[in-house]
């Protein structure tokens, strides 16, 4: 990972000024580095000695500061990662446009790996999460929107590049099908699972452990699963004021639709759902060789569902 911060720091350089500027920002804000994790550990998994590992998970960690410049200019989001977002701090349209930059970035660092599996991996990625954002998008205040609507969104928007970072790691080695479709399982259910845990903690978190305010989904009329459950699970009133607090994104029940949703067990059987990717992607793990990188492919599903930000 001290690499692959090096790549990212020597990538990230521009003749504009405020184009590093806006990056870094956002890039030294941390995160979990989820994705290029993925890509280091199921290569090496999978045996790889070569160097691209470390460009290419720098090309994924591009690629998800992108959608997150982007997502928070039309989210209208005001903190990540315990800090005002690049738009709050620069704007919408550096915001935007560096986003943008990113993603050029991206695919310039991409020829390195002299791959046409790579670029077709991740340009579907990329084309795939656009994809998942617009559905977002069409679903906002929809509080009809199905467990299978929902899932449907995450595995788009947030899953695929999950998948395809772990998918990458068997294109590196030139693994068989099967080895490659057991990492893009794994890369998906982890994705799923790490999601749908996000989707807890707007509920049961803690602004400053997070990073983020709470009840953000809500405001922004997203039906996360959490609700979709309190609603399938809830009496007539206490439906109502959930399908309510969707369709107008206010906060002013927030106190009350977190009640609700503890009340009906939404939060538990949300928990439930993302326990179920987390086992998806232990299943996964385990069809790769035997060794200290699939080890910890193993122990990283299990631990998703402990975190608290």
């Amino acid at each position: 990972m001290a690499e692959v911060d090096r790549v990212i720091d020597q990538r990230l350089s521009s003749g504009v000024p405020l184009v590093a500027e806006v990056a870094r920002y956002i890039i030294s804000a941390g995160g979990k580095r989820l994705r290029p994790v993925l890509l280091l550990l199921t290569s090496r998994a999978l045996g790889y000695t070569g160097n691209q590992h470390h460009n290419l998970a720098a090309v994924v960690e591009f690629i998800h500061t992108a959608t997150l410049l982007h997502d928070d200019v039309v989210d209208q989001s005001t903190l990540r990662r315990g800090r005002a977002t690049a738009n709050e701090n620069f704007g919408n349209p550096a915001s935007v446009l560096v986003g943008d930059f990113l993603y050029s970035r991206a695919f310039q660092m991409m020829l390195d790996a002299d791959s046409m599996r790579v670029m077709q991996t991740l340009a579907d990625a990329t084309n795939v999460i656009a994809e998942g954002e617009v559905l977002q998008l069409m679903n906002m205040h929809d509080a009809s929107l199905s467990e299978q609507g929902y899932l449907r969104v995450i595995r788009s928007k947030t899953a695929k590049l999950f998948e395809a970072s772990a998918r990458l790691g068997a294109i590196l080695t030139h693994s068989d099908a099967a080895t490659e479709a057991a990492c893009a399982a794994y890369g998906q259910a982890l994705g799923t699972a790490f999601q749908v845990i996000d989707d807890v903690l707007d509920y049961e978190g803690d602004t400053h452990e997070m990073g983020k305010n709470l009840g953000d989904d809500l405001r922004e009329g997203k039906a996360t699963l959490p609700l979709i459950l309190a609603i399938q699970r809830g009496n007539p009133q206490q439906s109502q004021t959930v399908r309510e607090a969707i369709e107008s994104g206010s906060l002013e029940r927030l106190t009350e639709i977190a009640a609700i949703v503890r009340e009906t067990g939404a939060l538990e059987a949300t928990r439930k759902a993302a326990a179920g990717e987390a086992q998806r992607a232990f299943d996964a793990a385990m069809q790769l060789p035997r060794n200290n990188y699939r080890d910890a492919m193993v122990v990283l599903a299990s631990q998703l569902l402990e975190r608290r930000t």
